[in-house]
């Protein structure tokens, strides 16, 4: 298996999986988006809350607010062996904003107060109500840990895809430019015995195929590799792009090794 990094920053990366098959391309996929816990908003107290939306909005919106996540620093409440709740699993986040009686306010994720100084809103500038003059929200937020494939509120990675490197081929190219002008992304120039490609990484091919449909004598075609995989993803905030890469793979290769302990017991 072999790792290219072409952008990495704090919330988005962008790299190519090779020697790998769809099956485990796939699989680290899902785990980003499904098996990495994340903290997330799960109850809420509501104690005053004078403001146009009802409490199940209010709670609701707070859900999705992303909080940073301390991987290895909290236990999955389902996980944890406490009933009702602990440090070990839960952190407690209050709320407490009044609007000045002549104008409005709007509350943001970042008036969120944690008992945890490290556990705070990802994006501090997330709209969660509007109060008008007089009006007043007071809560507690409890967050836990959980995973995405049993809510997305617990979903850090919210846009995790990847597809096959396409691979194109030219042979006996007449120069009539028409796969050129076919090509919606720009990949493909006309040289001086062939057209030939732009990008020989061909990250911005969608496989459309609409050059090899453009050309006349069959000179062009365009395939996938199986086994190599570009993959974009982004994170919400909870993790940063690495770490979530690299706790997804962390996942697999606990739940590989478990499944082989069980194998090995049978």
């Amino acid at each position: 298996m072999d790792i290219d990094i072409l952008e990495l920053s704090d919330r988005s990366a962008r790299f190519i999986l090779s020697d790998v098959d769809a099956a485990f391309a796939n699989g680290l996929r899902r785990a980003m988006l499904a098996d990495v816990p994340t903290l997330a908003i799960d109850e809420v107290n509501i104690y005053n809350n004078t403001s146009v939306l009802y409490d199940e909005q209010i709670a609701l919106r707070l859900a999705l607010v992303p909080l940073v996540t301390i991987f290895n620093e909290f236990t999955p409440h389902e996980e944890c062996s406490c009933e009702e709740g602990c440090p070990a699993c839960t952190v407690s986040l209050t709320l407490s904003v009044e609007a000045p009686m002549d104008e409005d306010k709007t509350v943001y994720s970042g008036d969120l107060v944690s008992a945890d100084p490290k556990i705070k809103a990802a994006d501090s500038n997330i709209a969660v109500v509007k109060l008008k003059g007089g009006q007043q929200l007071v809560l507690e937020g409890i967050a836990k840990m959980g995973y995405g494939h049993d809510h997305a509120k617990w979903q850090a990675g919210v846009a995790c895809g990847y597809k096959n490197v396409p691979v194109i081929e030219i042979e006996g190219c007449d120069l009539c430019e028409k796969c050129v002008s076919a090509c919606p992304r720009d990949i493909l120039t006309l040289g001086k015995e062939s057209a030939e490609v732009v990008d020989d990484r061909l990250l911005n091919c969608s496989l459309c195929k609409q050059c090899v449909a453009a050309c006349d004598i069959d000179a062009i075609s365009v395939s996938e590799n199986n086994t190599s995989f570009i993959f974009t993803l982004e994170s919400d905030g909870s993790y940063s792009a690495e770490e979530l890469i690299i706790n997804a793979v962390n996942t697999i290769r606990t739940k590989a090794s478990t499944l082989d302990n069980i194998l090995g017991e049978l």
